[in-house]
């Protein structure tokens, strides 16, 4: 039996094909995009003999690099066919960039967000509930965020408003809303009344002190999806105060859409197989139960994607998953133990109240603790338990700022360590 495993709890090896096989319903979405997409013949032939996870494997890993480098038309066999869909609104696009790489356009078919979407939904207990059903539902993230109904221009409030959906905000980098802009961002939120709303963990963060400040209360709100990037655990509990509902981890990404959902801070994320199958690819020594993860779209029509490597990495528990953030965003102290964001929430003083932080390495010892909060807190008592978490003679200097600028992707990161 092969080493390789996948995350997906319906797709297990060793009940779905016999022997070193693929499952039949991996093999099938191979095939089809191999037959999709001539990119991915072009890179490796692939054999008409049942696929075994020895050949798998040797299916080069796709990287976001890659697909920048080719170019999007690269998985189109007629790329004119898909410019005529794009105007007859068949196919739509998007175009996503992380934080060190060079933004990437993303073809889609028309409804594919929106199916993908439910789907996501169906595999969480707690957003199942609203799969198949009108409710009203407010989003505040990053304005490129992924969905083309996400505004870019500065529309009026009716013509935000799809479907049930509002989208709050008119710009990105909620730092830099002017109180007068959350003023009306309160206003919207009250008039809708929604059931769920869902953004970024920072954003959200932010709209819970503006409702605090304003003494508003949203009490229609039932879900509160964390999307877009990382949460803490600060974030976390400054939205619970504000908005005391039912918090869900809903990860994905514009070009693989959702692939993990569960409740927030309860590692029981789990892979939505409808939309993907996952692969856990062990990651370093000493680290048996954290993994890269490879992604295959499922049923994806115009720009499918086979072993994607994201770049996320993730932790396996007997309860589910946890999503511990990107490679970059990770730190390894001298004798190989990792450090993520939920190491930092769990270090942090329980007095300590923010509503944004970010640790920063600036040296080889030294590291700044930037936060957002209302109050200064005990520097000595936060700098002192950072560098007991770090370990290896780490020294923390802690700042409360007014504002943590996001990078140029419009992502807030909650770890940066030093690039090695």
């Amino acid at each position: 039996m092969s080493s390789l495993t996948l995350a997906n709890a319906a797709e297990q090896p060793s009940s779905s094909a016999p022997g070193d096989l693929l499952p039949a319903s991996l093999e099938q979405e191979v095939r089809k995009i191999y037959a999709r997409s001539p990119l991915y013949g072009q890179r490796f032939p692939l054999h008409s003999q049942p696929l075994q996870w020895s050949c798998f494997r040797e299916i080069p890993a796709l990287s976001k690099k890659e697909i920048v480098e080719r170019g999007h038309q690269a998985f189109f066999a007629d790329y004119a066919e898909i410019e005529r869909g794009l105007q007859t609104k068949r196919f739509e696009y998007e175009s996503t960039g992380g934080t060190t790489q060079s933004p990437m356009t993303v073809i889609m078919e028309n409804g594919w967000w929106t199916a993908q979407t439910e789907r996501a939904y169906l595999a969480s207990p707690i957003l199942r509930q609203y799969a198949g059903r009108p409710y009203r539902k407010g989003v505040l993230a990053p304005v490129g965020c992924s969905s083309n109904l996400c505004p870019y221009e500065d529309h009026p409030f009716p013509h935000r408003y799809f479907d049930g959906t509002v989208y709050l905000n008119l710009s990105s980098d909620p730092f830099a809303f002017p109180e007068a802009e959350w003023d009306r961002i309160v206003l919207e939120l009250q008039a809708t009344q929604p059931e769920v709303i869902e953004g970024d963990p920072v954003y959200l963060s932010l709209l819970a002190r503006a409702a605090k400040k304003r003494h508003v209360k949203v009490p229609s709100v039932r879900v509160v999806i964390l999307t877009y990037g990382k949460a803490s655990l600060q974030h976390s509990r400054r939205i619970a105060e504000v908005f005391p509902a039912a918090q869900v981890d809903l990860y994905g990404s514009t070009e693989a859409g959702y692939l993990f959902v569960g409740e927030a801070f309860q590692d029981d994320s789990r892979v939505i197989d409808a939309n993907a199958f996952i692969e856990l690819v062990p990651w370093r020594q000493g680290l048996p139960d954290v993994f890269q993860i490879y992604v295959t779209t499922r049923d994806r029509e115009a720009m499918p994607l086979l072993r994607y490597h994201t770049g996320d990495i993730v932790q396996r528990f007997s309860t589910g998953f946890r999503l511990l953030g990107r490679e970059g965003g990770l730190y390894f102290r001298a004798d190989g133990s990792l450090v993520s964001p939920t190491d930092i929430d769990a270090a942090l003083p329980a007095n300590f109240a923010c509503w944004h932080y970010s640790l920063v390495q600036t040296g080889d010892t030294r590291w700044d603790f930037h936060y957002v909060a209302d109050h200064t807190a005990m520097h000595r008592d936060l700098e002192t338990a950072l560098a007991g978490l770090l370990g290896g003679g780490a020294r923390v200097n802690a700042f409360r700022r007014r504002s943590i600028p996001p990078a140029a992707s419009g992502k807030f990161a909650l770890l940066k360590p030093l690039g090695r």
